[in-house]
């Protein structure tokens, strides 16, 4: 069903592809039919693999496939675009790694060709069947996802979040991206946590950007350190109240979920989480309060922890499947696949909020860039200059997730992978994060509409393989 290629399974898969490709290496534009849109836009799918930026193959082979098919869209947009040529459209207009898979499958479906398909891969009645058990698949799910999200809003309102008038109220997009990309039905509670502790890291940011005066960040602080002693420090406001009792109790009943799955008690891993990032927001705080501007450098350090993956993302892991030991989450690994992680999220939102944060008088790497430059930099020169270490930190973390022989399992680091793709879905072309509605659209896509398939697909995979009296 979902031939769009996300990435190899495999590491030995990765090594195949490169073999054929260097095989391939004499393969110019001359040496493909011009015509041969479904070749071109596999090449060109496959040259984005990309886990350096020395694979120069990979490099060319995209450049001419992808310019081959931008000029087969121009030549065909005075008429009507099969199938294909929109897959095409949609390829170039967002690489792999800037989409969340639910979204595509449910594209695959919607646009799935039985001619091309019958042509190139499996016969009409299978092809049938697949389709069915698509529609089926994704028609289940999200019964499951508009559950999750009800449960999700009742605990927003039950932690009186909704109560606070600084927050973004962002719950709808983080459950997005978690049912986005993690589709198995059994991973319900780490979806649940995704979501929760996606919703509350934002509604902290905003406490401490925004919301909180210098007497209730440093409330909230002293609550979070003094964690399992917290009833002996007073609450300095509502607001605080809120935020903390909020983060307690969601850390302790999550913490107390993922104990039972992992078999030892890993609560006090979840609260080490928040410690590490209200600490660093807090020295954000204090570097605004003095007027103090870091260098590059120690901004990105601070940084990687205040962007706010951890509490989402590293709690998580243990809901995926696999057994996560204290030897593995203290690895050289572990901290490596959240410094790429959050490194690549970190500058993807700050190439793309300087104008607002300037405004709001926030330093992020943009404005240090120019600052330490002594005027020889210019804003958009800035910009640029940072998407150099924006596609090393994606090659870099893709590479290490496909790595065999690891401490983490491969399954965990793939979490890291999808929270990197969630990042560029909201970063890719503007802030589309902090927007009300520019991702509404894939809210309803994935989890209150219903799949688009014109009336004869409809027929089709309503009753499969039994219509033309065929009984696999």
């Amino acid at each position: 069903m979902c031939h769009g290629i996300s990435y190899p399974k495999d590491e030995r898969i990765r090594r195949l592809i490169w073999y054929i490709y260097y095989s391939l290496s004499h393969l110019t534009e001359a040496s493909v039919h011009l015509n041969d849109t479904r070749s071109l836009l596999e090449l060109y799918k496959v040259s984005q693999v990309s886990t350096s930026k020395h694979e120069l193959i990979l490099d060319s082979i995209g450049s001419w496939s992808g310019r081959l098919l931008k000029e087969q869209l121009r030549s065909s947009k005075a008429q009507k675009l099969t199938p294909l040529l929109r897959e095409v459209e949609h390829a170039l207009d967002s690489p792999f790694y800037t989409t969340l898979d639910r979204l595509e499958h449910k594209m695959n479906i919607e646009q799935f060709d039985f001619m091309e398909h019958q042509m190139l891969y499996l016969p009409w009645q299978r092809n049938q069947d697949l389709l069915a058990l698509g529609v089926m698949d994704f028609n289940t799910s999200q019964i499951v996802c508009q559950q999750e999200l009800q449960h999700l809003e009742s605990w927003v309102k039950d932690s009186r979040l909704d109560q606070l008038p600084f927050a973004r109220q962002k719950l709808a997009y983080f459950y997005l991206s978690a049912a986005g990309t993690m589709l198995p039905g059994e991973l319900s509670d780490a979806r649940i946590l995704w979501a929760k502790n996606g919703a509350l890291t934002t509604v902290v940011d905003d406490f401490f950007d925004v919301g909180g005066s210098k007497k209730e960040l440093e409330n909230l602080t002293t609550l979070v350190e003094m964690w399992d002693k917290h009833e002996e420090i007073q609450y300095y406001s509502e607001h605080v109240e809120i935020v903390f009792s909020a983060i307690y109790n969601s850390v302790n009943q999550l913490g107390a979920k993922a104990s039972a799955v992992q078999g030892r008690n890993v609560t006090k891993h979840f609260v080490d989480i928040w410690q590490d990032l209200i600490r660093n927001m807090m020295t954000e705080v204090e570097w605004r309060e003095t007027g103090y501007i870091p260098t590059p450098e120690e901004y990105m350090e601070n940084a990687v922890v205040t962007f706010a993956l951890g509490p989402i993302v590293l709690p998580a892991l243990y809901f995926i499947g696999p057994k996560i030991t204290e030897y593995t989450v203290r690895d050289t690994e572990y901290n490596e696949l959240f410094r790429l992680m959050s490194t690549c999220g970190r500058l993807l939102n700050d190439v793309q909020t300087y104008e607002r944060e300037y405004i709001d008088g926030k330093i992020n790497s943009v404005s240090l860039l120019v600052h330490h430059s002594g005027g020889s930099m210019t804003i958009p020169e800035a910009r640029k200059e940072l998407q150099e270490p924006i596609d090393t930190c994606r090659r870099d973390l893709l590479r290490l997730v496909l790595k065999e022989d690891s401490v983490m399992p491969r399954l965990c680091k793939e979490l890291f992978w999808k929270m990197c793709k969630t990042c560029y879905f909201f970063y890719y072309q503007g802030d589309a994060f902090s927007s009300p509605e520019e991702k509404v659209g894939a809210v309803d896509a994935v989890i209150h509409e219903p799949l688009q398939l014109p009336l004869d697909l409809q027929k089709l995979t309503e009753c499969p393989s039994q219509i033309q009296g065929h009984h696999p």
